[in-house]
């Protein structure tokens, strides 16, 4: 849980700035969207199937060499 003390001569402001940064730092927000409503198992499978998915294409394609001649069209 995040907390903040607030010192004397500081500001609610700058305190409530404070606030926001530890929120963020430890994720409070991100966690309580996660578990803001239920996922079933099958369904959330599938989700992190396709994170995974996206997560290798995003790794692949700065791996890749770029090819400067396009690829031929497929024959019909």
């Amino acid at each position: 849980m995040a907390t903040v003390i607030v010192n004397n001569n500081e500001s609610i402001e700058s305190a409530l700035r404070r606030f926001k940064r530890k929120v963020i730092s430890e994720e409070i927000i991100k966690d309580f969207k996660k578990h803001s409503h239920f996922i079933p198992p099958g369904q959330k499978a599938k989700l992190k199937s396709a994170n995974a998915r996206k997560r290798n294409r995003r790794r692949f394609r700065t791996q890749r060499p770029a090819t400067t001649t396009p690829r031929p069209a497929p024959a019909r």
